[in-house]
């Protein structure tokens, strides 16, 4: 398992290596999966305005598969399927969980919050395709499974918090 973690060289050696490190939020000297989230809350913020629902959708469809190989490439490369500085499985999931989420600063808090729950904790299968599954697809899917737990999780606050 590699423990070094990559510079601005590596990042830039592939394009791969770009999007899995997330665009270089990865890379953060500590807490990466959380500087990957709050990457990809902030670029939501920015890229939501231009597309519709359904666009949107394709494209986190196409950035999902298209992650499974930049994860798999990457991790390869670090010699760990799942380095800590590969964050694209953060990114493209919570991208999902905000389309999906309430509009409001406090829903997305909350989406952000649970999202970091789920994908730290691991709840089962999410922790079957952590352990299991050593390769871009696992890294992918247990992410998807933590977005499935933070987005169930806010439908039933939304059913509480409803008049």
């Amino acid at each position: 398992m590699a423990k070094h973690r990559p510079g601005l060289r590596f990042l830039l050696a592939h394009p791969a290596h770009f999007f899995a490190c997330g665009c270089g939020s990865g890379l953060a000297p500590w807490a990466p999966g959380t500087f990957g989230t709050l990457f990809a809350w902030i670029s939501f913020v920015l890229f939501r305005p231009w597309f519709d629902e359904s666009a949107l959708l394709f494209l986190l469809a196409v950035a999902y598969l298209a992650g499974i190989w930049f994860i798999d490439l990457t991790g390869r490369a670090l010699g760990d399927p799942d380095h800590g500085s590969i964050v694209w499985d953060e990114i493209v999931p919570f991208w999902l969980v905000l389309l999906l989420t309430p509009s409001g600063f406090w829903w997305q808090l909350a989406a952000f919050v649970l999202f970091r729950f789920f994908d730290i904790t691991k709840p089962q299968p999410a922790r079957y395709f952590d352990t299991h599954v050593k390769n871009g697809f696992g890294v992918m899917a247990d992410d998807l499974i933590a977005a499935g737990y933070t987005l169930f999780c806010l439908a039933l606050l939304k059913v509480a918090l409803a008049p």
